[in-house]
């Protein structure tokens, strides 16, 4: 009999402490399944800063290094000048890329570091209580905007589309956008993640995949709610797919690939 399910390797096998409807463990299986899939346990890194993501380290089976709030960019950027033969995957929420660690991310996308950034944005800050994100959307409530998220409010501005920011640099090779609230999105995003790897491993540029991901307890949402309000509110502001794409092709795929009639 084949198997249809087995726990990826590169995941511990202990009770998330994540809460219910968190969009962050799903996210975790499918960064453990494309590594145990290209064979890079025991070559992978992950930074994962001050936030949700302080968690990683506590359920990837393989090293991790937990730099400080907003300085994961740089950390990676060590490590992976240091170890190229490895996977360095940068682990962040909104509030540590797109607010603290906002020149950190710019200036190493800037630059083209080959490594990864794994940008969960789930509109909200997290771990710290619900407060407005730079990628809160308008008209969102959140404690420090419990009227909603207001332009015209001083203090306020807009939300941040980070992949379209980034996609303005040269550095950037290949920036995607996908979502963990259905199984379809899921899919794909596991696609976009495992193309992200495979160009770093190539030795291409800056690549990046944010990843829209839910957070019951902070929107006051039950699950179900939660991964409805993606489906309603956040895709149609942050549309899902490949953002900037100018990766090399794969030599192995295109040697794959022949046209009719060559032998």
């Amino acid at each position: 009999m084949e198997a249809a399910y087995s726990h990826p390797k590169s995941l511990v096998p202990v009770q998330s402490k994540y809460c219910p409807g968190c969009g962050h463990g799903i996210i975790h299986r499918l960064i453990a399944e494309v590594i145990d899939e290209m064979g890079l346990q025991a070559r992978s890194i992950i930074t994962n800063p001050v936030g949700c993501a302080i968690w990683a380290d506590l359920y990837f089976d393989f090293d991790s290094v937990q730099p400080a709030h907003g300085r994961t960019p740089a950390a990676s950027t060590g490590i992976k000048r240091m170890l190229p033969d490895h996977l360095v995957v940068c682990y962040q929420g909104d509030g540590d890329l797109a607010a603290i660690g906002t020149a950190e991310t710019i200036h190493a996308a800037n630059r083209g570091e080959k490594f990864t950034t794994i940008f969960v944005n789930n509109a909200i800050y997290g771990m710290t209580g619900g407060q407005m994100a730079p990628t809160t959307l308008v008209g969102q409530y959140a404690t420090t905007a419990p009227y909603g998220r207001d332009p015209d409010v001083a203090g306020m501005g807009y939300p941040i589309k980070v992949c379209e920011l980034l996609a303005t640099l040269q550095g950037t090779k290949y920036l995607a956008r996908g979502a963990v609230n259905n199984p379809v999105n899921v899919k794909k995003t596991k696609k976009y993640i495992r193309t992200a790897f495979e160009a770093q491993m190539r030795g291409e540029g800056f690549t990046m995949v944010e990843i829209l991901s839910q957070c019951p307890t902070n929107w006051k949402m039950s699950p179900v709610q939660s991964v409805e309000w993606v489906e309603s509110s956040m895709i149609p502001f942050y549309p899902l797919g490949e953002i900037k794409n100018t990766l090399q092709p794969d030599p192995a795929a295109a040697a794959a690939v022949k046209p009719a009639g060559v032998r």
